[in-house]
């Protein structure tokens, strides 16, 4: 049975048959795999020190020496500059909403985030860069641009040298921060 050409991907020329026994059979339209990948990852030492801190409740960046700019966390080159930063600075755990999502539908890889739930990209007060944290302890529509958080640590006998000792963000309850530009939000020097 000849197979409608306009279905074939492009570029196969060659005139596709199909044999008797699958005749009149609907064609797949598409395949759910599932894809699994395991890797190791060793960081390197600006990563390494920044998960050492962490086990100290510390979170520490590093500074481009030509820009200024700090970035959290730490990979030891200025992705702005591509030069090596300089480091480590000690950020505070506290910092604001840059932008934010409410999920309203559950993940079945994450059953411990029961919606709805708020993600965000939290900017530390001294950074230049954000990354990304659960707001907890409030309700999600109580997020908005600008809301000011400080980290929820796990309990001290739990600290491990990982990102997952911080548990999610939460309102200090301090003003909003100003965002006077959003297209510049978290950027602090220029290159020459």
């Amino acid at each position: 049975m000849p197979v409608d050409p306009s279905s074939r991907p492009a570029g196969l020329d060659v005139p596709l048959t199909l044999p008797d026994s699958v005749s009149g059979v609907e064609q797949v339209q598409s395949v759910r795999t599932p894809i699994r990948i395991e890797y190791t990852y060793t960081p390197g030492a600006a990563l390494s020190t920044y998960l050492r801190g962490m086990k100290d409740k510390k979170i520490l960046a590093e500074r481009c020496p030509k820009t200024g700019q700090v970035f959290v966390p730490p990979r030891g080159v200025s992705p702005v500059a591509g030069i090596m930063t300089e480091g480590p600075v000690e950020l505070p755990d506290t910092g604001y909403v840059e932008s934010f999502n409410i999920t309203r539908v559950p993940i079945a890889t994450r059953p411990d985030l029961e919606p709805p739930y708020c993600s965000a990209w939290i900017v530390l007060d001294g950074a230049s860069v954000g990354f990304m944290g659960l707001v907890v302890n409030c309700e999600p529509e109580a997020v908005k641009l600008g809301t000011r958080v400080r980290a929820v640590w796990k309990p001290d006998d739990e600290l491990e040298m990982s990102a997952t000792n911080i548990l999610g963000w939460e309102p200090t309850g301090e003003p909003d921060a100003v965002i006077p530009d959003i297209e510049t939000i978290g950027q602090k020097g220029e290159l020459e």
